[in-house]
């Protein structure tokens, strides 16, 4: 077997992620248009993931908020994004690498991206943070509803949107065209 010295499975990733990076920096310079939303569900003990505690507590593996109506003060840099939300009226400052990140969903056109629950582990660095270039694999479909959402009261189990139905939705798997 030939050795993948390219590492197109890296590229690809990475280029995903800048997908949903510039989906991000648009929404954070010029507001989410017609009615595009969406849910984005991270690891919650990832390295770099700033919540509070009481979310933690509420969310220990995983969360998934939605941007939609509100949220403030995006902001998007190179490695992560920050965002001010509200949940059960209490406000929050949340911060995401975006490596953290298992999936990201926008119903209005049902467009998704999901990464391999390993990945955002596997990503997760035990010394200082360094440039993040593991192998792994990601993946284009829709995404189940999410578990909790920015203004949900705690205890509040009801998405806020309903489940994607996936309908014409093909899942693309990017490691099937790996040599193993």
């Amino acid at each position: 077997m030939a050795t993948d010295h390219i590492r197109y499975d890296v590229l690809a990733r990475d280029a995903l992620r800048g997908v949903l990076r510039r989906v991000l920096t648009d929404a954070a310079t010029h507001g989410l248009p017609g009615e595009h939303h969406f849910f984005i569900t991270f690891v919650s003990k990832a390295e770099g993931v700033k919540l509070s505690q009481r979310l933690l507590a509420q969310y220990p593996e995983e969360m998934t908020i939605i941007l939609q109506h509100q949220f403030w003060d995006l902001v998007v840099t190179e490695d992560r994004f920050e965002v001010g939300l509200s949940f059960g009226g209490i406000t929050e400052r949340l911060v995401v690498p975006f490596h953290a990140i298992k999936s990201f969903f926008d119903p209005s056109v049902q467009f998704g991206l999901q990464f391999e629950p390993s990945e955002a582990i596997a990503e997760t660095p035990a010394a200082p943070k360094l440039p993040s270039a593991p192998a792994s694999s990601a993946v284009a479909a829709p995404l189940p509803a999410p578990a909790a959402k920015a203004g949900d009261k705690p205890g509040d189990d009801e998405p806020a949107a309903p489940a994607p139905s996936g309908e014409g939705a093909e899942v693309v798997r990017l490691d099937r065209f790996r040599k193993k």
